[in-house]
């Protein structure tokens, strides 16, 4: 889920409870990012739920509950209550009292917008789907500014003057939440006008465009109650509002897949005793009447096959899991991730000596077939050719990211791709009309080809777990430490129907 934060100046109308305020928390003008929150955005979302106060857009960390929420002619204006039995919704309200923060955001999702008909560089906001309101220091919207009266009448209270036109006489009024006497409130004159709209239309500027006056290469413009300080930049004024993405690592998004063409069995034991073919004499022929018979020859040998376990763990401060909510789930994909991806490469290069299984390229029997001079493709051809003569059939051949690249850039001396359509196609998920599995366990250099579907099993004793403790004494310095494992072994039943490809 995205969420927009937009900060804009407000206004605390007032505090006539403790913990309890009134704020303009978005206004309905163009702001800095060119948006405008267009009149009525907030209806479909103030009709569902009500906006939580968090501080500073931290979503684990409230400070407030809304009251009550309604649109007015100038923007969106909440009352709130700040929980004040909470270290952190006492030290917001303090803050907002001391004048540290009379700024608001608020974070939403735009469900609706538009470009405004006469200047399409302003995004309109027309719908919007709110969730939190938030004190901060930066305004989004600078021509939004306080503007409050108090009144004895009001017992102090700050409220908002409501302000139709850029300068007029304005009467302040109280949003009326219900029970609350709009009061008799003093009148101000207020100048909304920009600085540079000031500038236009003062007297000087105008009286100069009509005199027509040239060669004057300076002129004064006076104006009353503008004060001009020392140029404010992001790195000598007010640094602008950083609100960091709350998106993770993306989760891999090319998973180990040497072990889906492998099938899967289950054990209660902690090895698994089979029988190997280690030798295969096919002698059967024609024969004449009274003639001998040919005889076959077939050998079995018993093998036994350790199980053998694939494990990581990592630590992580219970702070870090409780102000992060996705980094469980992060971690425990990451993991996993990392156990699936070394049990590829013990099926493909594992020793057989412990705590290593025993892999393809080091299991006795196997074939191999060098490519020599022949292209890439030939040589996977000819070796499918021994794993037929083995008495298999391939079911897939495994490849090198590398070693793939080398075939999908084949080309004819004309320059045409053989393997593919070009840069723009897919490539080939198929080699000779056998499946390929692009996997970076397999080293580069080298393919296999097998028939993995009838003669290769992978025996699981336990599948991927992932689990979660303390160790030593981490229990007290708030350490958790998870843990993924699997427990498995690899077999080649017939290994003579599995083949190398060397040297590509």
């Amino acid at each position: 889920m995205e969420v927009e934060h937009k900060s804009y100046k407000a206004t605390v109308q007032s505090a006539e409870d403790e913990g309890m305020i009134t704020a303009l928390v978005s206004c309905y003008s163009v702001d800095r990012a060119n948006e405008k929150v267009m009149p009525g955005a907030f209806k479909t979302s103030l009709a569902k739920r009500l906006p939580v106060g968090c501080w500073a857009h931290q979503w684990d960390q409230p400070i407030a509950k809304t009251i009550e929420a309604r649109e007015t002619p100038e923007g969106l204006v909440i009352k709130g209550q700040f929980n004040l039995r909470t270290q952190r919704g006492k030290e917001a309200w303090e803050d907002l009292k001391f004048g540290l923060c009379n700024q608001f955001s608020i974070g939403y999702q735009v469900t609706k917008d538009s470009r405004d008909p006469a200047s399409k560089d302003v995004r309109q906001l027309d719908e919007i789907d709110l969730w939190e309101w938030s004190p901060v220091l930066a305004p989004m919207n600078s021509d939004t500014r306080l503007l409050s009266i108090k009144n004895a009448a009001n017992r102090g209270e700050e409220v908002m003057p409501s302000v139709d036109t850029a300068t007029d006489d304005v009467k302040a009024n109280r949003p009326n939440f219900g029970g609350n006497p709009a009061g008799n409130l003093a009148e101000v004159k207020v100048d909304r006008r920009s600085v540079g709209t000031r500038i236009f239309e003062s007297k000087e500027i105008q009286d100069y465009l009509r005199s027509n006056a040239t060669g004057q290469d300076s002129l004064a413009v006076t104006l009353p109650d503008v004060d001009f300080k020392t140029l404010l930049t992001t790195t000598t004024g007010y640094p602008p509002e950083s609100v960091r993405s709350g998106v993770m690592v993306p989760y891999p998004t090319v998973a180990p897949r040497v072990s889906d063409v492998i099938p899967t069995i289950t054990t209660r034991n902690n090895s698994w005793v089979y029988m190997e073919e280690t030798s295969f004499s096919d002698n059967a022929n024609t024969v004449l009447e009274g003639a001998a018979k040919p005889e076959a020859t077939l050998a079995l040998t018993e093998r036994t096959a350790a199980i053998r376990k694939v494990a990581v763990w990592i630590a992580a401060t219970s702070e870090q899991l409780e102000d992060q909510e996705s980094m469980q789930e992060y971690i425990d994909s990451r993991l996993g991730y990392m156990v699936q991806r070394k049990v590829d490469t013990q099926i493909i290069s594992g020793t057989g000596i412990a705590p290593d299984m025993l892999g393809i390229l080091n299991t006795p029997g196997i074939q191999t077939q060098a490519k020599a001079t022949d292209p890439t493709p030939d040589a996977i051809a000819k070796a499918m050719t021994k794993v037929r003569d083995a008495g298999g059939e391939p079911s897939a051949v495994l490849l090198n990211p590398a070693d793939h690249q080398e075939i999908l850039l084949l080309r004819t001396t004309d320059g045409i791709y053989i393997s593919t359509g070009g840069p723009w196609d897919s490539g080939p998920a198929r080699i000779w009309g056998v499946p390929v599995i692009i996997s970076s366990s397999v080293p580069s250099g080298t393919g296999i080809v097998g028939d993995f579907a009838n003669f290769t099993r992978l025996i699981v004793r336990k599948g991927l777990t992932s689990q979660l403790g303390y160790k030593n004494d981490d229990f007290i310095k708030n350490l958790k430490t998870f843990l993924a494992e699997i427990r498995l072994t690899f077999v080649a039943l017939r290994p003579s129907c599995l083949v190398t490809v060397t040297g590509i």
